[in-house]
């Protein structure tokens, strides 16, 4: 039993080896141990406070972020919407000029035709009135007493016009 019960002088001895080593912590360790926990305790509510203000500062560029995003996008949407009206100006400014185009070639061709038709019919009656007199000096030349053998040879002058 005596083995399990320290003695009253271990016990004396003991505490006042803890008093003593109390005082000497107390003396040397206990100032610069709080010291350096004061520190380390100021250094972790400023670290936590320059994340907030980091953290504050990354919202309020996100916000900013998000509102030039929108903003190009508004940019973006006015732009595609100017650029697809600029596209259907031209397209039905070409649409118009080129049936403008298309009405002045045709009247043109119209015109061409028409006056190349007059022209060929101008021509076809200059050779027609010169065949006739033509028939007509040949059959005047020709004196002829019988009526059908005149038929006849003006029948064979006929035969023997060739129109172009």
């Amino acid at each position: 039993m005596e083995l399990l019960l320290p003695g009253l002088g271990i016990i004396f001895w003991s505490l006042i080896a803890f008093i003593v080593v109390l005082l000497i912590l107390k003396k040397f360790a206990w100032k610069p141990i709080l010291t350096s926990l004061k520190d380390r305790e100021d250094n972790i509510a400023s670290s936590i406070a320059s994340a907030e203000k980091v953290k504050a500062e990354m919202a309020q560029l996100k916000n900013e972020n998000e509102a030039l995003l929108a903003k190009a996008r508004e940019e973006r949407a006015a732009l595609l919407k100017d650029a697809k009206e600029t596209a259907d100006k031209l397209v039905t400014d070409a649409k118009e000029k080129a049936k403008t185009e298309y009405d002045r070639i045709l009247t043109d061709a119209q015109n061409a035709i028409e006056q190349q038709k007059n022209k060929a019919l101008t021509e076809v009656k200059n050779q027609v009135g010169a065949l006739v007199i033509d028939v007509a000096e040949k059959v005047l030349r020709k004196e002829l007493a019988n009526k059908a053998e005149q038929e006849n040879y003006i029948k064979q002058l006929a035969d023997g016009v060739k129109l172009n």
